[in-house]
């Protein structure tokens, strides 16, 4: 059970969550990070880490959002991996909120 990183990150890229995990499962893409479902062990640390709670297990994902599973796989394979905190987006409050962010994602 990977967790996966949804929409709400889309432009907004707060990392707070790559400073609690004890693997490097996190990788960072233009606009947002991605899981790799291979390196994540499931401890869950950092889904409550996530101010904008766009981190959630596989089998928690919605519906409407499912494609973000495939994404985290595929992206994480060609992403590097992020283990240290960053400042998020210059606009990320701006963004935070929105729905509908897919159109958004930079690769």
């Amino acid at each position: 059970m990977p967790f996966v990183v949804t929409e709400s990150c889309i432009k907004c890229k707060y990392t707070d969550c790559v400073e609690v995990c004890p693997v490097d499962c996190f990788h960072e893409g233009p606009n947002m990070l991605v899981i790799d479902p291979d390196e994540c062990i499931d401890c869950t640390l950092c889904e409550p880490e996530c101010p904008v709670e766009a981190i959630m297990s596989d089998e928690d994902v919605p519906e409407n959002q499912r494609e973000f599973i495939e994404l985290n796989a595929e992206l994480s394979q060609e992403w590097p991996v992020i283990n240290e905190m960053k400042s998020p987006l210059d606009n990320a409050d701006d963004w935070k909120d929105k729905t509908g962010k897919i159109d958004y994602l930079e690769r």
